[in-house]
């Protein structure tokens, strides 16, 4: 026997499922009578009796959620005590191993449901397109497009997926381009359970996880980035005027003959200037230029 059910979640589309029915002999104690109960086999709906309702029939479902039935469909709600929702998660990592024992100890936790799996950034996108969790547990470096690739993809289908890092190494670059990617938090692989579990939960709730180590790097990396806009903009103060303009018309692609013209210049003075510039500056490409131009403000001086 089996049964259409809609079980609701918190800020999540329903889940429709059917259920296989287990029936079972229950007393009428009103009638004396025999009547038919079923219990659903599937986890969101096992574990107790929190509320029973009746079904046109006569059948009775027990649920250990609150339940009602609307139009032929049963409605399974969160419980009214409160009790924790399955957070389903997909755990994405190139080594079957480590899956493995993921799997085994994230199962543990009564409120945790592994709903797939993947080893490539390619299958992660598939799998979490597929069932929908709510966290995806991301190695960043699997084959194919990769951990961070994959984070981008999966955030921009729309489904509120939360994706949490897991890496054994954490790099700074790593860090800033799984975070400019979409991903929710970032730990290490060796950090404890309960650890882990308490991430897993904070990003479900839309609150950024890091920990120790990935947000000492993002200290780290302001306080650097700070420090290399200050040598910058050091740098750019020591320039003489004709250096900025040159610098400033440069970095807006004109050639030296453009710029001797605008300056009233031989190109060969022009491009002396430019070899000063990069032995002053180190900066011999364009998108070099450009970048520094930005960074000090020269691009807004394209003219003497």
């Amino acid at each position: 026997m089996r049964l259409t059910v809609r079980v609701d979640g918190h800020r999540r589309d329903p889940e429709v499922r059917d259920l296989e029915l287990v029936e079972v002999a229950q007393a009428d104690t009103r009638t004396g009578a025999g009547s038919r109960c079923v219990a659903a086999t599937d986890q969101a709906c096992s574990g107790g009796v929190a509320a029973a309702q009746p079904f046109p029939t006569g059948v009775e479902l027990a649920t250990t959620r609150a339940a009602a039935l609307e139009e032929g469909v049963l409605v399974v709600r969160p419980d009214a005590a409160g009790g924790p929702r399955a957070i389903k998660l997909v755990l994405a990592d190139d080594h079957a191993v480590l899956r493995a024992g993921l799997r085994a100890l994230l199962e543990k936790e009564s409120d945790l449901v592994i709903v797939g799996e993947a080893g490539t950034g390619n299958e992660a996108l598939t799998v979490a397109r597929s069932t929908r969790p709510h966290v995806v547990l991301m190695d960043l470096a699997m084959p194919g497009n990769g951990g961070i690739e994959a984070t981008r993809r999966i955030v921009r289908l729309g489904l509120g997926i939360k994706v949490l890092v897991l890496t054994a190494l954490p790099q700074e670059t790593q860090l800033c381009d799984a975070l400019e990617a979409g991903a929710s938090g970032f730990m290490r692989k060796i950090a404890p359970v309960d650890e882990l579990t308490r991430a897993i939960r904070a990003v479900v709730e839309d609150r950024l996880f890091l920990d120790e180590d990935a947000a000492r790097l993002i200290v780290l990396q302001r306080y650097r980035k700070a420090g290399e806009l200050d040598d910058e903009r050091v740098a750019a103060n020591r320039l003489s005027v004709r250096e900025r303009q040159v610098l400033a018309l440069l970095a807006w692609g004109y050639s030296s003959r453009e710029i001797g013209l605008r300056l009233t210049l031989r190109p060969s003075t022009v491009d002396e200037c430019r070899a000063r510039l990069k032995d002053q500056l180190g900066l011999s490409h364009r998108p070099e230029l450009v970048r520094f131009a930005l960074r000090t403000g020269l691009l807004a001086e394209p003219s003497a």
